[in-house]
Parts: structure tokens; C-alpha cells; sequence
């Protein structure tokens, strides 16, 4: 049995959880849990044992000094709990790790365990995927769930996904068996720059987290640092005229698939977050309860060393076609 010692009575407590690896392109999501983490003043309480799940060839310990004296970090998932003030206080129960190497049945329901013992009331699991969208575009969101009436009242879309998965699908299918309700939200990253640190991609995901949870989440130096990394991006983009093509044709795919929706819904959630932002909102502050540099081009999945330029049209479509 699972016991929490110095972790006070939870209120309305939700689980956020994010794992390094596959599920995690950027690491955008991991980041974004540690940002929650590092605002907040997180303390951990709990970790899960690295024998049970990790294979250590695979994620290695790391060796470190403290006062002279050789210490090692063991690769695990760490759970810690903070509590977020204003007129309506709530906690999150912050999951931060790894994917697990092996046993993932046996690591979610462990991590269930905890869930129930806090009486958690919501898991959200955030990822991160590559995709084919324009880094000069917002960072496209989505919401998911198993459950058709969470999808109704969250607005979120229920999973149709078929194939090969991850942690964060395995997860929250756990939590769908076991009666807890669970959302991932997933950001797209630009396949074509897809190494960490991503920013604008860890500042979308928070972002879209405020909203799904009604809480204000500090976003720090979040927004400067996801402008920066887009100035620094369009400079290598520019460099390289088969790229800037490339980029040039997923801007005009991005607009042309968005224009019905260009107004509306989203617009209106802009205008509530700056509204809530104005005026403190709820849960401006909080607290933990008691108890890089380098090239942003790089190789995509499939082995390219650039992103391919598109098809060039045949002449004789040309001559039939209206574009």
C-alpha cells in the first residue's frame, strides 16, 4: 500500500504528468512540467524505485560532487505537489520522468496508486510529437480523451488514434479502465527543427493547461525565450532558400486549412486569457505545500538532412488548372 506521509489533505487536486522520450519532441513536454515544477517551488515526495522500469544502458545514472563527495542521480519518475493560491487554491500533483524502459503496467498502475491516495481528480498528460507545421505559425494544440462525455464538457476530441504508441497512450488508457478521468494534450513541432530546447512549443502547451484547468500559470521568461527561439529560427531558415521554400509551402497549407476558423473560438479564448491575466484570475501565485544553444536544423526521423522541397507542378497540370 502506498503511503503519503507529510503531504497534507489535496485540494481538488489534478495530476499533470510529461515523460522524456518518445512522446516528447523538444522536450516540450517535460519542460513544461518542470516550468510548473521551478515557478511553483515543487518538492518531491515520491519516487518510483529505477530498478523496477529503467534499463540503465539505455538511460545511464549520472555521476555528480557534492562537498567533495561522488554522488549518482538514478534515471526515475519523481512526483512532487504544489499548491496554487488565489480565490480558488487547488494542487497539482506534479509527474515528471522518463519512459519507462519496461513494466509499463505495473509503472502506471503505480503511479494510479498515488492518484487515488491523493483522491486526484483529473490526469492530464502532456506530449509533444513532430508534425509538418510552420514554425512562424501558433503551435497547434490538441486535446484528447477515451471518454465521449469528458470530450463534451472539455471540448476536447475523443481519440480515433490507431498504431504504434507511447507512455502518454498507454497512461491514459489506464486511467480510462480505471475509472479516473485523463486528457493528453499534445503540441506539433515543426519536424525540421526538432531539437531542444523548444519554448514556443512549451509556452503553447501551458497555455492551453491554464485553460483546460482554470488556473493562471506563471509563464516567467516563456514568452521572451519562444520569441527568440522563432528570430533565431527564421535567421537559419533564411540561410538556406530550399528551406525558407519549404517553410513557404506549410505556411500556405496552415492558413488555407484554418481560414473558416480563423475567428471565433480561438479568438475568444485569446481575449478570456488576457482578460484573466489582467485581472489576476484565479490562482495568481502559489507555493509547495508542506510535507541550449546549438543549430535548431537537424536530421527528421526518417533520416533526412533537410526537409524535402516540394514537388515541382507538371507543365501539363499546369495548363488544366485553375492555381
Amino acid at each position: 500500500m502506498i503511503e503519503l506521509e507529510g503531504v497534507p489533505e489535496l485540494i481538488d487536486p489534478v495530476m499533470v504528468a510529461a515523460f522524456e522520450g518518445w512522446n516528447d519532441a523538444g522536450d516540450a513536454a517535460s519542460t513544461a512540467v518542470a516550468h510548473l515544477d521551478r515557478e511553483w517551488k515543487g518538492e518531491v515526495f515520491a519516487a518510483l524505485d529505477a530498478e523496477d522500469y529503467y534499463d540503465f544502458q539505455v538511460n545511464r545514472p549520472t555521476v555528480w560532487m557534492d562537498a567533495g563527495v561522488r554522488k549518482i542521480t538514478w534515471p526515475t519518475t519523481r512526483l512532487s505537489v504544489v499548491r496554487v493560491g488565489g480565490e480558488k487554491p487547488r494542487d497539482l500533483v506534479l509527474v515528471r520522468g522518463i519512459e519507462p524502459s519496461m513494466r509499463w503496467r505495473s509503472f502506471c498502475n503505480e503511479l494510479l496508486g498515488f492518484a487515488h491516495e491523493l483522491g486526484v481528480e483529473l490526469v492530464v498528460v502532456l506530449g509533444a510529437l513532430l508534425g509538418d507545421t510552420p514554425h512562424t505559425r501558433p503551435v497547434p494544440i490538441s486535446g484528447t480523451t477515451s471518454d465521449p462525455d469528458l470530450a463534451r464538457r472539455m471540448d476536447l476530441e475523443e481519440t480515433k488514434y490507431e498504431g504504434p504508441t507511447g507512455i502518454v497512450g498507454v497512461l491514459q488508457e489506464a486511467c480510462t479502465h480505471a475509472g479516473v478521468p485523463a486528457v493528453s494534450l499534445w503540441a506539433a513541432v515543426p519536424h525540421y527543427v526538432s531539437q531542444p530546447p523548444n519554448p514556443k512549443a512549451t509556452l503553447a502547451l501551458l497555455n492551453r493547461l491554464e485553460d483546460l484547468i482554470d488556473v493562471r500559470i506563471p509563464l516567467g521568461e516563456l514568452p521572451e525565450d519562444a520569441r527568440a527561439w522563432q528570430v533565431g529560427v527564421d535567421q537559419l531558415a533564411a540561410e538556406d532558400t530550399e528551406v525558407a521554400e519549404y517553410v513557404q509551402t506549410l505556411e500556405e497549407a496552415r492558413d488555407t486549412a484554418e481560414l473558416p476558423e480563423a475567428s471565433g473560438e480561438a479568438i475568444a479564448r485569446e481575449f478570456e486569457r488576457y482578460l484573466r491575466r489582467r485581472d489576476g484570475g484565479p490562482a495568481a501565485g502559489g507555493h509547495a505545500t508542506d510535507g541550449g544553444e546549438g543549430t535548431y536544423l537537424r536530421d527528421s526521423p526518417s533520416g533526412r538532412t533537410r526537409p524535402p522541397k516540394p514537388p515541382k507542378p507538371d507543365p501539363e497540370d499546369d495548363e488544366s488548372s485553375e492555381d
